[in-house]
């Protein structure tokens, strides 16, 4: 009898589910607040998760580098990474395809923060301690329009609501970068990004590890965490104006609301305050242990 040839079989691997996240910090995390998806990396791949429906999507670095940062654009149709590794990219994707439409090489050494800028114009992306770069992109171009360099190891980065400048923080640095100069600029090469310090008075030796400026009618303030535990104020002309014990041993984050400010603390502690005055609103009760049946509890713990 004659050999029947061997049935085709299919050689292509989906990704179904990813097991776990490998963010460093506050830079690889991020909510788009008009979807309420969730943004994070496992590795190579950026993880989009919709809480609501258990569900994930997933975008995959065509480099194989290990995204260390990540950002929504304003709108929710975007999607910026920065990676490790050597000549690392910046790359722009749009989430509805999880496809990239932008990449963005400038950086040498790795990539610890980017963001978007309100207006969604201009992204902004800062090296590692090795790398040392801050670099503002006009993104659709292709082209750098600002940059400088930056001693500090930065851990956060957050724009002004008028787009007109962003402030980064990392180790005993808290640094406002201004564009106004940058959006007259039409000479093909990138103009020295200004840049002035934060006036940190007595709290200058402390690790500042996260940053959001204020919105609205606190548009002119700017809001940190120290990782000693202190939430901090600055006013429009950079100095420090007030600031809070949150009465941790460690906090890590926060986020601003149109009238609350949320710090992530140590031991899964949020602690809530009121924008605008800093006072002390509530602490949200902690999430229950992983594996508990909520159903069976009797009582709040």
């Amino acid at each position: 009898s004659k050999l029947r040839p061997p049935c085709a079989v299919s050689l292509q691997v989906t990704l179904e589910k990813v097991l776990g996240i490998t963010s460093s910090g506050n830079s690889a995390l991020a909510c788009d607040p008009r979807s309420g998806l969730v943004a994070y990396p496992a590795g190579c791949v950026v993880v989009l998760l919709n809480p609501k429906k258990n569900r994930q999507h997933h975008i995959i670095n065509t480099s194989r580098k290990t995204i260390t940062a990540l950002s929504f654009s304003p709108d929710g149709k975007h999607l910026v990474t920065g990676e490790s590794g050597h000549l690392p990219a910046v790359r722009v994707w749009d989430v509805a395809e999880r496809k990239q439409v932008a990449e963005l090489q400038k950086h040498k050494y790795g990539v610890s923060c980017v963001a978007f800028s309100p207006n969604g114009k201009y992204i902004v992306s800062v090296g590692n301690q090795h790398d040392m770069m801050v670099n503002v992109w006009a993104w659709k171009k292709d082209v750098i329009v600002a940059a400088n360099k930056v001693s500090s190891k930065v851990k956060g980065v957050s724009f002004s609501e008028d787009s007109s400048y962003f402030v980064t923080v990392g180790n005993r640095h808290v640094k406002f970068w201004y564009l106004d100069h940058c959006k007259a600029n039409k000479a093909s090469a990138p103009v020295p990004l200004l840049g002035r310090s934060g006036l940190l008075g007595e709290l200058r030796n402390n690790f500042f590890c996260d940053v959001a400026c204020g919105r609205g009618s606190k548009s002119d303030s700017t809001f940190c965490i120290t990782s000693s535990g202190l939430l901090c104020e600055f006013n429009s002309k950079r100095m420090l104006d007030k600031w809070v014990d949150l009465r941790t041993g460690l906090a890590q984050s926060l986020c601003l609301s149109e009238d609350m400010i949320f710090c992530g603390c140590a031991d899964g502690t949020v602690r809530a305050f009121r924008l605008a005055d800093l006072h002390f609103v509530c602490t949200l009760p902690r999430p229950h242990p992983l594996g508990s049946d909520v159903s069976s509890m009797t009582e709040a713990r």
